[in-house]
């Protein structure tokens, strides 16, 4: 079901709160026509990109800004929706991205008579200020993660390193789309309209969301250099075992040759001699250690 809720300075607008994946209450707002069916449909996409639209003649304002996604076994971000019009402010939420219609609601019921967009801004701060604790968790797992694999490098603790990079990934995407957005609200007309007050909130979010990617990129850069260096280790670890077993197959390989020279069925040196097999030995001793120095001068 949907919420509605007074609020401003005249108590005539209308914030209506839209689940957007309870079937029912869509298809409710659908029927009732009141909202363009092409902003609707970015609404209630999904896997709709961080953008912002406003149509000056009709007085329509569409926001669609990424969150976090509560609720979820991974590091992921989904896409909230506010449309603006008239008196009426719609949000559209889903049940793991709930926690933003209590933001909303606490700040109507400790600052009623905020203005629609002031409401927007300051839910906006708050959605980014949401981030930076994922980050700080992906930050404290990738310390824990890193001890882990100086002890030990197993495939379940790299594995482990490669989920926090992927969930990186989709942060860094979301909280630069959302910085671009910010930026892009300062570009279309809507933005002269806005009240000196409206203007500091909408600067004071963009200048959080900012703050929010360079936290992130930092993160990222540094997963990224973590994960390439240990990529570089068990390279180098795999050539190692590989020059070692090479060395090995190459020595071996001078006893083999050594002794089917002496196997051969025609006469040959210290055939008859009691110390044949010695001298057999020690030949091929000899050749190998001369084979071990001459590998060695070359890899050093």
């Amino acid at each position: 079901m949907s919420k509605e809720i007074v609020f401003g300075p005249k108590k005539d607008f209308i914030w209506i709160d839209i689940k957007k994946d309870d079937e029912n209450v869509v298809q409710e707002l659908k029927s009732q026509a009141k909202l363009d069916k092409e902003l609707l449909g970015y609404a209630l996409d999904e896997h709709e990109n961080a953008h912002v639209e406003y149509d000056a003649e009709e007085e329509l304002l569409l926001i669609v800004f990424n969150v976090i996604k509560k609720h979820s076994e991974r590091y992921e971000t989904t896409p909230v929706a506010f449309i603006i019009k008239q008196n009426e402010l719609y949000s559209f939420t889903t049940a793991k991205t709930a926690y933003v219609t209590e933001f909303i609601e606490g700040l109507i019921t400790r600052q009623p008579n905020l203005s629609r967009l002031s409401l927007i801004f300051k839910t906006l701060y708050q959605i980014v200020g949401a981030f930076f604790p994922v980050i700080k968790e992906i930050d404290k797992k990738r310390l824990a993660l890193t001890e882990k694999l100086k002890t030990k490098t197993t495939n379940r603790n790299l594995l482990e390193l490669s989920d926090l990079g992927m969930g990186l990934v989709y942060l860094v995407n979301a909280t630069q789309q959302n910085s671009l957005l910010l930026a892009q609200l300062k570009k279309i007309s809507l933005y002269r309209y806005l009240t000196e007050n409206e203007q500091e909130e909408l600067e004071d979010v963009e200048i959080e969301a900012y703050q929010l990617v360079a936290m992130a990129n930092l993160s990222d850069q540094i997963l990224g250099q973590i994960s390439e260096t240990y990529n570089n280790l068990l390279n180098n670890n795999l050539n190692d075992t590989m020059r070692l077993l090479t060395i090995w197959s190459l020595l071996l390989t001078v006893p083999t040759i050594v002794t089917g020279f002496f196997g051969m069925n025609v006469l040959l040196p210290f055939k008859d001699s009691p110390f044949g097999w010695l001298i057999i030995i020690f030949i091929s001793m000899f050749l190998s250690i001369g084979l071990l120095e001459t590998i060695l001068k070359r890899i050093k």
